[in-house]
């Protein structure tokens, strides 16, 4: 290759790296500075096909999405001057690029360093003015209002956007904690042995009464028994009474089959009778004897 074709190839490849260092494209997610020698010349958030001088001009980019500080944990002192423990998040995105990289080096680190600073000092505020039973129960969100507002104002010199501000968590420390739970522990535990003994209680009356209406039933149910069989035994005899007068010698005959019975229940019985004795009158060939 002579001298002369190798430097129209070095013309042509600076030129192709001029032009290809003029263009950029902005992401639609992106927010974007054009610096010249280190100052900021122009900001193009549009997003599409753009133009700069190659070489002297430079991009930087920045996320334009809405970003999320996840704070740690941290302790306030509420208006009784106890210590609650808070744990919170902050969304938020870049509004104004320019200011945002003037006020932060365009360095999230430091954006998040002084959002949770002033986010960290609004909730201290919030905090002093309530007490641990009105931060813990109705007042979250009035907390996440007034102090959005009050911060939105000191962030926006930040060409920052506040969109929201969330309270995940309020816990007491974890030694008042301890000491809270063992009280509301031995309280629930003194209600549950209330409750107990007064069901024991309850259950001892309850069987009390139901042993004296279970005798009362049954000395119901056997007076009324007794009282069924005197009846029957009466009607009974009534009825024996009658058909024994209508026919004496039945009777006689029906008594002495029933001691004929009982006296040779066992093979062991043994009477001495004679012949002629009046038990064996109806074993005889009628009833007069003959």
């Amino acid at each position: 290759m002579s001298g002369k074709q190798l430097f129209l190839l070095v013309i042509v490849l600076v030129a192709a790296f001029l032009a290809l260092d003029s263009v950029f494209v902005v992401d639609e997610r992106e927010k974007v500075l054009v610096f010249q020698l280190g100052q900021i010349k122009r900001s193009d958030s549009e997003p599409g096909l753009h133009f700069k001088l190659p070489v002297v001009q430079n991009v930087r980019t920045f996320d334009s999405r809405v970003l999320t500080l996840d704070a740690d944990a941290e302790e306030y002192l509420t208006l009784e001057k106890k210590n609650v423990k808070v744990d919170f998040y902050v969304k938020w995105r870049i509004a104004d690029v320019a200011q945002y990289y003037r006020a932060t080096s365009g360095l999230e680190s430091n954006a998040l360093s002084r959002l949770s600073s002033i986010i960290n000092q609004g909730l201290r505020d919030e905090f002093g003015n309530r007490t641990i039973r009105q931060a813990v129960s109705g007042e979250r969100n009035d907390i996440m209002r007034q102090m959005e507002a009050n911060a939105a104002e000191k962030i926006a010199e930040f060409g920052i956007d506040l969109v929201d501000v969330r309270i995940k968590r309020i816990d007491l420390p974890d030694d008042v904690s301890d000491s809270v739970y063992n009280r509301m522990r031995s309280e629930r535990q003194r209600v549950a042995a209330d409750f107990r003994a007064r069901g024991a209680e309850e259950a001892e009356k309850i069987r009390a009464a139901a042993e004296r209406e279970r005798q009362v039933l049954l000395a119901e149910a056997y007076s009324e028994a007794e009282e069924i069989k005197g009846e029957g035994d009466a009607e009974a005899a009534d009825i024996y009474a009658n058909v024994f007068g209508e026919d004496t010698e039945f009777y006689n005959f029906y008594r002495s089959l029933g001691v004929y019975r009982e006296g040779f229940k066992d093979r062991s019985d043994v009477l001495v009778l004679e012949p002629d004795a009046e038990l064996f009158r109806y074993f005889k060939s009628g009833a007069d004897g003959r």
